[in-house]
């Protein structure tokens, strides 16, 4: 197993970890969320990949005890594809409002909620 998956996984979270913390846009926040997030999809594929294993679908061609790659690293991987699907979505429906509201991006110029 090459470790070079580990190395782009911890490269794309840190990018996107730069990115929150650098980001004067509140847009630019989500989409280097999205980049961060994108780093634990690198890092499930690769805990779950092994060298020479087979789809993990048994049928009348393949034997059942054939070595498989494990379904539930890929199943967690889809999860995690739709849940920050779903973050992305939120988080700029609320970038979009703030924005409409306080007529700014920019999370330094925002004024305090008043109750």
């Amino acid at each position: 197993m090459s470790v070079y998956p580990y190395f782009v996984a911890a490269w794309l979270m840190l990018v996107g970890g730069y990115g929150i913390v650098r980001s004067r846009n509140l847009v630019h926040a989500v989409v280097s969320l999205s980049v961060a997030q994108a780093g634990t999809y690198v890092l499930l594929l690769a805990v779950g990949y092994q060298r020479g294993a087979l789809a993990p679908v048994f049928g009348s061609t393949t034997k059942p005890n054939k070595h498989v790659v494990d379904p539930v690293v890929q199943a967690m991987t889809l999860t995690d594809i739709v849940v920050s699907a779903t973050v992305t979505a939120l988080l700029l429906a609320l970038a979009v409002q703030v924005n409409k509201r306080q007529g700014t991006p920019d999370p330094d110029e925002l004024q305090a909620l008043k109750g």
